[in-house]
């Protein structure tokens, strides 16, 4: 029988993106690259500024299109969907968390969780229980009222990753989750991720400068020259 947990659940082949600048010439920033994550794996994705790791984390996940290349996300190539469905993907799929939390400010933590759940279409009431468990689950079941300026940044950062869970994703794609936060808000932030991850039983891409969360990863890639390469836990930490 087939271990579900190591069969792939999102497969990129032969990824290329190129930018054009305003003088008409071309930047390729990723070219012919090849990843393929399996269910509940973490992989860390590390590299210098500007290597393209933010490009392929918004193309894995369908905010952006390769310019070659294909992502295929349980078997379906993603570039295939039109702007609704593709839209409709993102919110039952892929949760998002990014270096700052985009929280909508006016909402208190739990209408800012609720709001992904109810986009999908599940009425409020149900929304409203699922966004008070997650929250209890990354601890902030004291803080549901306030509003993101009544929360400190690693507050607001799990705010982030709740919302991001809100639907029950497969895939959590986090984007320098901790580049924000002091060293002991970060700590705490990555356990709660990891956590996370075993509660919920996803699987997570990471891109971050932080040694101790990349080597918290089942695997680290680095990305280099347009293409990901395999390096050994414990790398220096490129800026």
């Amino acid at each position: 029988m087939i271990n579900s947990r190591h069969l792939p659940l999102l497969t990129g082949k032969g990824i290329g993106k190129v930018f054009r600048g305003g003088d008409g010439r071309e930047l390729a920033v990723l070219d012919q690259l090849n990843i393929e994550i399996t269910r509940h794996e973490v992989v860390a994705i590390v590299g210098s500024s500007g290597a393209g790791k933010s490009t392929l984390l918004q193309i894995l996940g369908g905010l952006d299109r390769p310019t070659d290349g294909d992502v295929q996300f349980d078997g379906q190539p993603i570039a295939e969907l039109n702007p609704q469905d593709l839209a409709r993907f993102r919110n039952s799929h892929v949760g998002f968390v990014f270096q700052f939390h985009h929280l909508l400010k006016d909402f208190t933590a739990l209408e800012n969780v609720m709001i992904p759940g109810i986009i999908g279409g599940i009425t409020k009431e149900a929304a409203k229980d699922q966004a008070k468990d997650l929250l209890m689950q990354v601890g902030l079941e004291g803080r549901l009222s306030h509003k993101p300026r009544e929360l400190s940044g690693g507050e607001q950062q799990r705010v982030a990753v709740a919302r991001a869970l809100c639907n029950r994703p497969k895939l959590l794609l986090a984007d320098e989750p901790s580049g924000n936060l002091d060293s002991q808000t970060s700590h705490e932030l990555h356990q709660v991720l990891f956590e996370m991850r075993d509660v919920c039983g996803l699987a997570m891409v990471i891109v971050t400068h932080n040694n101790s969360l990349a080597t918290m990863a089942d695997r680290i890639l680095e990305l280099s020259d347009g293409k990901l390469h395999d390096t050994e836990k414990g790398f220096e930490s490129v800026k």
